[in-house]
């Protein structure tokens, strides 16, 4: 019993300490930052689109392996860059973001969901699998964009 309160007092420290890093960071840092994120994760989605949908071929069990698990770590990285602070920074992100951000959090949640599904049936080498699942990321991917990015 009292492992577990050291555990969860540990873990609430830990949360508050990231938040408050978070917060401390400018504001033009957190939105390079996410935009970065964002850049990678296109990057290595591209060729996985490209061969799911068959518009590149051969498809490469390996390359679709590889890149589906850098999006599993990289899906997890742009979200702490929407600070409150960077609502007035020059970006695509539209203010809905902040005005519904229940919705907006509950598409990053799914994003990294959907990407490490993507992840496992990738390294399992099951491109049928892959190609399932490389529909409901882009899925995701296009609702987010669609109600939080501006053109």
């Amino acid at each position: 019993m009292k492992k577990r309160l050291v555990a969860a007092a540990v873990a609430v420290t830990l949360g508050s300490l990231a938040g408050f890093a978070a917060a401390q960071q400018k504001p033009d840092v957190l939105v390079k930052q996410r935009q970065s994120a964002m850049t990678l994760i296109g990057k290595y989605w591209g060729p996985i689109a490209g061969m799911a949908s068959g518009k590149v071929s051969p498809y490469n069990a390996d390359v679709i392996s590889r890149n589906a698990t850098y999006l599993e770590n990289l899906a997890q990285m742009p979200w702490d860059g929407f600070h409150d602070s960077t609502k007035d920074e020059k970006s695509r992100a539209l203010p809905e973001i902040w005005s519904q951000k229940a919705k907006f959090d509950e598409l990053a949640q799914r994003l990294q969901t959907e990407t490490q599904k993507l992840g496992e049936v990738a390294r399992k080498k099951d491109e049928a699998g892959v190609k399932t699942q490389y529909a409901a990321v882009g899925k995701v991917c296009g609702a987010c964009h669609e109600g939080f990015r501006a053109k």
